[in-house]
């Protein structure tokens, strides 16, 4: 196999990437990161992503996608999206869900929830860190495990990764992304 692991997050001031209730608010979607989030996932082989987690974009329903769930043992297609396997890590390795999937080479995007990202901390070739600096979510959901104790920053960088220089997507709220690289 020959693939590219990439993960993606926007993640508020505090470090959120979901209000108090699990749901990303409108507040934290930024055109300029939307288009860079959809021009990444279109160039994408496979998605992986957690049972909330989805992009809601034009050409999400052409996308080949993992997406995690402990209700079923077997990797299985999803009965309601055909491109999509349901994967229960507890019962099928990563290779194998990939294979179930038919993909074997190219970059695997990751897009959440915490779980799901966690899964993959130790393998991301890069991982793109898109920051709202002015904004907050009180008491909402942290990006990664172990947020808001520690910060995005401090996690990624606790697994090997480094920041490269950020890129700016919003002028008007200084939404920039940030690539994550392997030291």
């Amino acid at each position: 196999m020959s693939l590219r692991i990439e993960g993606y997050v926007i993640v508020s001031a505090d470090g959120m990437l979901a209000d108090a209730s699990h749901v990303m608010p409108d507040t934290l979607k930024f055109e300029g990161d939307k288009l860079f989030f959809e021009q990444a996932l279109d160039r994408a082989a496979l998605i992986v992503h957690g049972r909330r987690s989805h992009e809601q974009q034009p050409n999400s329903p052409k996308r080949r996608r993992l997406i995690l769930t402990r209700k079923i043992k077997a990797l299985t297609v999803d009965p309601e999206m055909p491109n999509a396997t349901l994967w229960n890590p507890d019962h099928a390795s990563f290779e194998e869900a990939c294979a179930f999937a038919d993909v074997a080479s190219g970059m695997v995007a990751i897009i959440g929830g915490p779980v799901v990202f966690d899964m993959f901390m130790d393998r991301y070739d890069t991982f793109w860190l898109s920051e709202a600096p002015h904004l907050r979510l009180p008491g909402g959901e942290g990006c990664f495990v172990g947020v808001p104790e520690r910060t995005p920053h401090e996690v990624l960088a606790s697994h090997g990764m480094t920041p490269g220089a950020p890129y700016l997507l919003d002028a008007a709220h200084d939404v920039t992304v940030t690539p994550w690289r392997r030291a």
